[in-house]
């Protein structure tokens, strides 16, 4: 006697397949810039995006130690000698750099943090896995380090002596220990605010980098002459470590760290009312999952200036 063929698989599995709804046990997807990004991922897929991470970070540190450079260094044919519109060139320029990158294909797979403040406000958020927090951290100080030394190596002392000292930032000698704090922490603070604000708002999101460029190069223009205009702990990390300029190095370090957590405190402040009312307004449920956050405020795997799967 011999068997029939079992039955064919209606629903084979596929990479083309829509996702699946989420249950109430398990967290929805988040949506991101550029698709939807998992909940969860094997400890290699972070490794690889904090790698990304690092690439990025030097090649901004790299670019900005060139472009400090060619546009303040003195013998520069091509420096700018308005003390105030320095900065607002410099800034300008960050800002586009920075957005190119973020929208970089490497920016596209790490999510285009390039800021250690960043990634602890995505995380704070709900946009990003506590678990890749140090290890994007990690790679971002060292591609800081990285990017900067090769900036001083290509250019030669015209980047490595003063008065670019490896493109280190210093407050106005005007401006204390603590005004330089609360500016920088308060610039991050802001940031943190306009992230949450896009995450909420999914639609938005593919304005996002542009955002974050221009909210970068309005810190440095606006802030670049005073506190510095760091608003980034890699940005300072490696100049001011290879340049010896180490005094204010605390701030530029743990003050933005400071505003993420402000800015993130606020933001869910705001929203917690809205949470509360969705929660009254949900069917009771006999699983303690009844309480599930909802998808927007759910951690992402690599997320969120531009993530992908």
């Amino acid at each position: 006697m011999r068997l029939g063929k079992p039955p064919p698989n209606p629903d084979p599995p596929s990479c083309t397949s829509p996702l699946p709804k989420p249950s109430p046990a398990s967290p929805p997807l988040r949506p991101a810039l550029t698709g939807r990004v998992p909940t969860a991922g094997p400890p290699r897929h972070t490794l690889r995006r904090a790698a990304h991470e690092f690439g990025l970070t030097a090649l901004l540190l790299f670019l900005v130690v060139t472009a400090m450079r060619w546009l303040l260094a003195p013998d520069s044919p091509t420096a700018i000698a308005n003390p105030d519109l320095a900065p607002v060139v410099l800034g300008a320029l960050v800002g586009v750099l920075l957005t190119a990158l973020i929208l970089s294909p490497s920016g596209r797979y790490s999510g285009g943090h390039l800021n250690p403040a960043v990634t602890v406000a995505l995380w704070l958020l709900r946009a990003f896995p506590g678990r890749a927090v140090l290890p994007y951290i990690a790679a971002q100080a060292v591609g800081s380090l990285a990017g900067t030394a090769l900036g001083g190596l290509l250019w030669g002392a015209a980047a490595r002596d003063a008065p670019i000292a490896y493109a280190a930032v210093a407050p106005a000698p005007t401006w204390d220990a603590a005004a330089v704090f609360a500016a920088e922490a308060g610039a991050i603070a802001i940031v943190t605010l306009m992230l949450g604000a896009f995450l909420r708002r999914p639609s938005a999101l593919p304005l996002l980098p542009y955002a974050v460029g221009l909210a970068t190069a309005l810190i440095i223009a606006s802030l670049g002459s005073h506190s510095g205009g760091s608003a980034n702990p890699a940005r300072q990390f490696g100049p001011a470590l290879l340049s010896g300029n180490t005094t204010h190095l605390w701030i530029y370090l743990l003050a933005p760290v400071i505003g993420a957590f402000i800015g993130g405190g606020i933001r869910h402040t705001l929203a917690a009312p809205a949470h509360r009312a969705r929660a009254g307004h949900a069917p009771d449920t006999d699983s303690d999952s009844s309480a599930t956050a909802p998808a927007s405020d759910t951690p992402a795997e690599a997320g969120t200036i531009t993530a992908r799967g």
